[in-house]
This record gives C-alpha cells, structure tokens and sequence, in this order.
C-alpha cells in the first residue's frame, strides 16, 4: 500500500456520544450564527444570549457564547448565513478525545459549562 492510499478520518456525526437519553431526549435542533464558519461534528457551542443563537464557545467572548451549553452533532457550514443544526444540549455522555474546542477555549472551563447542563465529559 503506498502512502497516498492512507486516509485519516475526521471527526464523525453524532461519533462522540457514549451515551445519550431515550427518545431523543438528548438533542434539540438550533440555529448556528452566521460567520461563525465551518464547525465540525464535536465542536463544544455556546449560546449568544441576544440572538438566542450558537457558536463555537470561547472564553473570551463577552456574549453568553463564553459559556458552553451543546455539543454540535454534525458538519455545518455558517460562513455566510445562519443554518439550522442539530446538538446534544442535556442528558448524555460524550467522549472528551472527540471534542473540538475552538481555540481560546480552555478544556476545563468547557467542560464545566457542559456539566451544568447535564453533559458529562468522559
């Protein structure tokens, strides 16, 4: 097998719960925010208290986003419009190694926002 026959793969929809509640208990449809660019299935979202909206959680942010509430469940591209998108947001188990944290996210603090809502990172 040559070397260019070699493919990693990426991160998977929905390919980091562990665990979630039945009947969909776990998950709840929500709009990203445009300009928030191309997030991939992982990615840790925080909610923008005036739009009721989400994007990739970052300390730094000063609204609402700081905080993590929901885990994206698959690839979603918001560069240029809002789109609609699918998240755990409560009740599930979810898989630390497979998490994306946008940069100037801290792990920790991430984690603990996604504790509050009931996602527990293992």
């Amino acid at each position: 097998m040559a070397f260019e026959d070699i493919r990693t793969e990426g991160p998977r929809t929905l390919g980091f719960v562990l665990s979630e509640a039945e009947f969909g208990r776990s998950r709840d449809e929500v709009v990203i925010a445009s300009g928030a660019g191309v997030l991939e299935p992982g990615t840790v979202l925080g909610k923008i208290t005036a739009s009721g909206k989400f994007k990739a959680a970052v300390d730094a942010s000063v609204d609402g986003s700081e905080i993590a509430s929901a885990v994206l469940g698959h690839r979603v591209d918001a560069t240029d419009s809002d789109v609609p998108a699918v998240v755990i947001a409560r009740a599930a188990q979810v898989k630390k190694p497979e998490l994306v944290y946008a940069a100037g996210a801290t792990a920790n603090d991430m984690d603990a926002g996604l504790k509050a809502v009931g996602i527990i990172v293992r």
